[in-house]
Formats: C-alpha cells, structure tokens, sequence
C-alpha cells in the first residue's frame, strides 16, 4: 500500500471536510458548528491517499511563530496502517519549511502515545475541547 500525503489544493477541501465529519462528527459526536471553525479559511490543509483516494487529512495554522497541528482525522479502515504518522510527519515537515520554532496540538487522552512517537511532548494539565479530554502536546523544531 502505497501512502502519498500533501498539501491539499482549495477545491479539495470539500473532501477533507467529509473526512472530518465522518471521523469527529459521526464516530466521536463532536457537534458540526465546533468541528469547522475560523481557521479553516487560513489554514493550510493536507491530504493522506492511498491508492488516489483520500483517506485523512489534517491542518496547520500559523499563530505567533509556531503551527497549531489539528484536525487530525483518518479513515477507519485506514488506522493502524501509518497513514495518521505520515500525514503528521507531513505537517511537521511543513512546520519546518516555514522556519517555524514549534509546532504543537491538543491531543485526545488515547492519541497521546501516538504523538508521542512523533516526538511530541505532552504539557499541561487536561482539558476540554468538544466534550474529549485532551492535552497540549508540543515539539520543538529549532
């Protein structure tokens, strides 16, 4: 299986969304008006596919020098198979062409360890965010 991730052009959009909304929406019951924020406007998106269909997708928001990874979603018949770790390593690298310092997310509780194994380093205390426990997790880029 072959996994190519990249930066997402504006009229593929619609499909990452669909992404989005079947994995926080319909699996993990994240209300629709906070699932799309402001941010998607600015925000740079990107795309895992496999076999030419996409698969997950996730952002990068540039706020105060650093960039804001999230929305993080995958397919569930494609979990477990690295795409998730692509597509984040993706965005990292992208981070780093930016000449960023850090780049940082909130973390669900059970994705810790995955980011974990990206590098990222879990902080602070836990938090809510659309009803899910999460925590701020960051790496350093510098």
């Amino acid at each position: 299986m072959q996994i190519l991730c990249r930066q997402l052009d504006e009229n593929e959009f619609p499909q990452a969304l669909a992404i989005r909304i079947t994995v926080f929406v319909e699996e993990q019951h994240v209300p629709i008006e906070e699932e799309q924020d402001h941010y998607d406007a600015s925000a740079t998106h990107f795309g895992a596919f496999v076999d030419g269909q996409m698969v997950g997708t996730g952002r990068v928001v540039i706020l105060d020098g650093k960039g804001k990874i999230g929305r993080l979603a995958v397919l569930e018949p494609y979990r477990g198979l690295g795409v998730g770790m692509k597509l984040l390593n993706t965005m990292v690298a992208y981070c780093q062409t930016q000449g960023l310092s850090e780049a940082y997310l909130g973390a669900q509780l059970q994705a810790i360890p995955f980011y974990e194994k990206a590098g990222f380093i879990a902080e602070g205390d836990i938090f809510d965010d659309a009803g899910i426990p999460h925590r701020l997790m960051s790496k350093q880029l510098a």
